[in-house]
């Protein structure tokens, strides 16, 4: 999300990514019914809506910067606080980076497909040529960053207007479609026609829609710089995720007004048989050329912001020294960058695909949103007069919370795998916790030093002393630049 003032703060279009062009078919593929699918959706952003409706409190009432590891912070202490940033460095990240490559990957690769075979299935790709192809992103987007460095935020402007017309396009054609009586067999059956009864894969249908969602909590990163937070946090979120959830909705029946509900779930490149079953060939080739463009742009982006933390942590000791040196031709930090695409390059060729990487990085980011609106809950009782400007009723947290359990008990059954993949990379972070801790400080870790350092380079401000500021884990676009000047 953008950051700087009010209006600024909080863009309605930050929270759509690459999940609207590539979760409905994991979506339907659980549901088996499209009826079932849109419910999850409307529960999806629901969902969303009341963690939203909870940050709002929160942000208001601590307005502070650092969103969720600011509130863990107040809420449970330095520990807790600290897992959520060894998890989102260690592993949101990467695992982040890696599903958008995946996307990217899988719409050139079907790109490729589509206009050298009339008939190709959604699964059809090999799926050793889409990791290929996402390692081969990876490694093109590392060297654009290190190479042109002014790219950041101005080719974002591009990036983001062509992922808006591609999400726009689909919704307004397939709802002329409807109007013209031409809807396919998913809205002309009976919507909840055998519908799924299992709970695992409702939940595994809800990781996918959420991930849609990601980025609802991103308007409390920077709840220390709004003016009347009490005020515009609320405002901002409300409307936000108003609009979103709308056009989601919308998307996924203007898919299902043009596919079969059959070729959705098999499909993560949605928006390709989308344009092909309207335009042919060209249709899908135009659409698959847009999601990729606004995939690399994403992946983009989120390498900027990542290797940029990797960078500062080797600058200020918390890494090896190496990464936090430019180099001396390019005037880039070049190591910083080459662990950041190493780590990637794991998630993609380690973490099982798309749909499994999804998963993972759900539970992880999910079980640490429990935990901060559960924090919520325990400040009316343990703080109750502490000033909250913004007060969201009292049922918002508690059905937030409920939802959560679900999620987070599901995975036991319906991804073990990754379920306990999260849980190791959480595990491992509390050794490392209390060996990173310095004598002075005891209650503030290396890499919670780490985060403050990195926000007052990224404000142009001091460290503070005994305070501390984190740093956004969702998409963002920094300019390396930037970074080269103000580290410097």
């Amino acid at each position: 999300m953008s950051r700087g003032g009010p209006e600024r703060s909080i863009s309605d279009w930050s929270m759509i990514g690459s999940g609207i062009f590539s979760s409905p078919g994991v979506v339907i593929a659980n549901t088996k019914s499209v009826g079932a699918s849109l419910a999850v959706w409307v529960a999806s952003g629901v969902l969303a809506w009341t963690g939203a409706s909870s940050f709002a409190e929160l942000g208001s009432s601590i307005p502070v910067n650092g969103g969720a590891q600011a509130y863990l912070q107040y809420s449970y202490g330095p520990l807790v606080s600290y897992l959520f940033a060894w998890t989102a460095i260690s592993a949101l990240k990467p695992g982040g980076n890696a599903v958008i490559s995946l996307i990217f990957a899988e719409y050139l690769n079907r790109l490729f497909w589509h206009t050298t075979s009339s008939d190709v299935s959604p699964n059809a790709i090999p799926q050793w040529a889409i990791k290929v192809t996402a390692v081969v992103a990876v490694l093109i987007v590392s060297i654009i960053c290190v190479a042109t460095p002014t790219l950041g935020t101005r080719a974002a402007v591009v990036f983001t207007t062509v992922k808006i017309v591609a999400l726009l396009s689909i919704t307004i054609l397939g709802l002329v479609q409807l109007a013209r009586g031409q809807a396919s067999t998913s809205l002309t059956e009976p919507l909840f026609m055998e519908s799924s009864t299992s709970p695992s894969s409702y939940a595994l249908a809800l990781y996918s829609g959420l991930w849609a969602f990601d980025g609802w909590d991103q308007a409390n990163y920077v709840g220390g710089e709004m003016k009347r937070p009490e005020k515009n946090i609320p405002r901002a979120i409300h409307t936000s995720m108003a609009i979103v959830m709308l056009l989601f909705l919308l998307a996924n029946v203007s898919y299902f007004v043009v596919l079969d509900k059959n070729t959705v779930g098999l499909s993560n490149t949605v928006a390709l048989d989308f344009g092909r079953a309207l335009f042919g060939p060209i249709g899908g080739a135009v659409f698959a050329f847009m999601v990729a463009f606004s995939c690399f742009g994403a992946l983009n982006g989120s390498f900027f912001t990542s290797a940029r933390l990797i960078y500062v942590a080797g600058k200020e000791g918390y890494l090896p020294a190496l990464f936090g040196s430019h180099n001396k031709t390019l005037k880039t930090p070049l190591n910083a960058m080459c662990l950041q695409a190493a780590l990637t390059t794991a998630f993609i060729v380690l973490g099982g695909g798309f749909r499994s990487l999804i998963n993972f990085a759900v539970v992880a980011s999910w079980a640490f949103y429990f935990l901060t609106v559960l924090g919520l809950v325990i400040l009316r009782f343990k703080e109750p007069l502490l000033e909250r400007p913004y007060k969201t009723w009292i049922i918002t947290p508690f059905i937030f919370c409920a939802v959560c359990l679900f999620l987070l008990c599901m995975p036991i059954i319906a991804a073990p795998l990754e379920a306990l993949a999260v849980l190791g990379f959480v595990l491992v972070g509390i050794p490392v916790y209390y060996i990173t801790q310095t004598a002075e400080g005891k209650d503030r870790p290396l890499i919670i030093n780490l985060f403050s350092s990195l926000i007052a380079r990224i404000r142009g401000r001091s460290s503070p002393g005994p305070g501390w500021q984190a740093v956004a884990t969702g998409d963002e676009q920094v300019e390396m630049s930037e970074q080269v000047r103000t580290s410097r």
